[in-house]
């Protein structure tokens, strides 16, 4: 028996793609968090978000599928940044990634297309001497981090939110 794995191209985001990345972001958003399900802030973000996708050495990358079916839509997406936080006796030179916003279309899942976007963004991580990657994930995707060597962590964080001037 040969078992033939179909290869997944995946490819770095370009501005092009900015309207559909958004769009993956919103399902990503709408999946996790139940409440208003509004697109309005779409085309505030869409003017930075196409800045961000221009800069090939900037700190933030997005990763995408194509859709099979629907030339110039996107199947899938995994976005990050790369932090520099102090340095410490595991990571001295202070890079951290940050996985941000995993989606794959609701009709496309269970191909692996998340799972090719998330490996193309860990080795643009790696490229950036990222020693630890950090995420927040969902019930739903946790085996998927799993697989990938993701741990549970204890997590202290709080949040802040400052009122716009």
């Amino acid at each position: 028996m040969v078992t033939v794995r179909i290869m997944t191209l995946v490819r770095r985001a370009t501005p092009e793609d900015a309207t559909e990345v958004l769009r993956l972001r919103q399902v990503m958003i709408d999946s996790v968090h139940s409440g208003d399900p509004s697109t309005d802030w779409h085309a505030l973000s869409l003017p930075t978000l196409r800045s961000r996708l221009t800069d090939p050495d900037g700190a933030f990358a997005a990763f995408v599928v194509d859709h099979p079916g629907r030339p110039g839509a996107l199947a899938a997406l995994a976005a990050g940044t790369v932090e520099y936080r102090i340095g410490r006796s595991d990571n001295p030179h202070g890079a951290v990634g940050y996985v941000f916003s995993v989606a794959t279309d609701p009709g496309l899942r269970r191909r692996g297309y998340a799972r090719a976007c998330m490996e193309g963004l860990l080795e643009w991580f790696r490229e950036r001497g990222a020693v630890h990657v950090d995420l927040n994930a969902s019930a739903e995707a946790e085996p998927l981090y799993a697989s990938l060597g993701f741990v549970r962590k204890p997590d202290p964080s709080m949040r802040l939110r400052l009122p716009s001037t």
